[in-house]
């Protein structure tokens, strides 16, 4: 086996994935600024296509600011039926063709492509040949470690290609924000700015003592690893049978609405459900993960008498669970699991409703 600390990682990413799987039904639409997001008082923006971007909408931007920024905007109501459908196809396709592959949601992944030979070529032809049988378009990192190949691929989206060492990363984004790093959010970046590391440069020389008073010892440390771009190599494929299944989002910008988080807990908790019944799967836990703006990250779980796979009680469980936590601050990412799967699933009603216990 090749060394492990001369890895090849690719980061693959879909642009735009909602968007795009809907410009497929409807071509028409192609240069416009398209927004798909929910139609309710409360809906919130599940993504925006890049013309839509200039106007400073983002993924989880309420709906409603949405129209005000954009009045122009095409608003469609998520398909995720569809969503999925397509992103079966796109990673079955993927899979073929790279030996080691992570799927990271429905329209993002690693893969190891050490072994491959010709690593570059054979990733463009992927991408080509993604393009031609599904429409949808790819942006790739190519980078020595996860953390690399992840902001690599931002840099130049949509239809970037960017492969870059370690060395380099440290070098060529020096003078830009910490931001740009997953793991640093808004009020981080904040903080890091109030103790002068407004760069990524200025904050590959913070003394490790300075971070850790401010962020605490792990997180400090964390920070200054990130800055310099040390980060896995480790791309685990799908090891079979799934011990729990999740659906999380992290927020463009920090939400601390109750209203709007519970509006997307009921969105993700749906997605879940949907995907718990295709595959025949029931499970009697239900969780939510939330991680604050802080970095803290809280779990809240309950396990139920009979195991479930319909998003609205799921839904309600994990709504039930948030209210009870009430994060104390801004959240950045907001997750529901189901775990605790049962062979032979849960017991139901005449009309396949759940049977509960009074």
């Amino acid at each position: 086996m090749p060394d492990r600390e001369r890895r090849v990682i690719a980061h693959l990413d879909c642009d735009a994935f909602y968007v795009s799987v809907e410009l497929q039904r409807r071509p028409e639409l192609r240069g416009k600024p398209v927004v798909v997001a929910g139609s309710g008082p409360r809906a919130v923006v599940t993504t925006a296509s890049y013309e839509a971007r200039t106007f400073g909408i983002g993924s989880a931007s309420p709906a409603a600011q949405a129209r005000r920024l954009c009045p122009q905007a095409i608003f469609i109501p998520p398909d995720f039926a569809a969503y999925r459908a397509t992103s079966r196809g796109l990673w079955a396709l993927v899979g073929e063709r790279l030996p080691v592959v992570q799927q990271l949601g429905l329209d993002e992944g690693y893969a190891d492509v050490t072994e491959v030979p010709r690593p570059l070529p054979a990733l463009r032809e992927l991408v080509a040949e993604v393009a031609a049988r599904t429409g949808i378009t790819m942006s790739v990192g190519v980078a020595p470690n996860r953390l690399i190949a992840k902001v690599a691929s931002d840099l130049e989206k949509p239809r970037g290609f960017v492969a870059m060492g370690r060395e380099e990363a440290c070098r060529r984004l020096a003078d830009r924000s910490p931001r740009i790093i997953p793991g640093i959010g808004p009020k981080t970046a904040e903080r890091l700015a109030a103790l002068g590391f407004t760069t990524i440069g200025a904050l590959q020389q913070a003394p490790e003592d300075v971070l850790a008073q401010r962020f605490g010892t792990n997180h400090g440390r964390d920070l200054l690893a990130r800055a310099n771009f040390h980060g896995s190599t480790t791309v685990e494929p799908d090891p079979g049978p799934a011990k729990s299944r999740s659906s999380e989002t992290t927020f463009d910008r920090d939400i601390a609405g109750a209203a709007e988080l519970e509006e997307v807990l009921v969105r993700l908790a749906r997605e879940l459900g949907e995907n718990l019944r295709r595959d025949t799967a029931r499970g009697r836990t239900i969780a939510i993960k939330v991680r604050l703006d802080d970095w803290t990250t809280v779990t809240r779980a309950r396990t139920l008498p009979v195991a479930v796979d319909d998003g609205e009680t799921i839904a309600r469980v994990a709504v039930e669970l948030l209210r009870a936590y009430a994060p104390p601050r801004p959240v950045r990412l907001l997750g529901v699991r189901v775990a605790s799967f049962e062979e032979g699933g849960a017991e139901r009603g005449e009309e396949g409703q759940l049977a509960l216990p009074v």
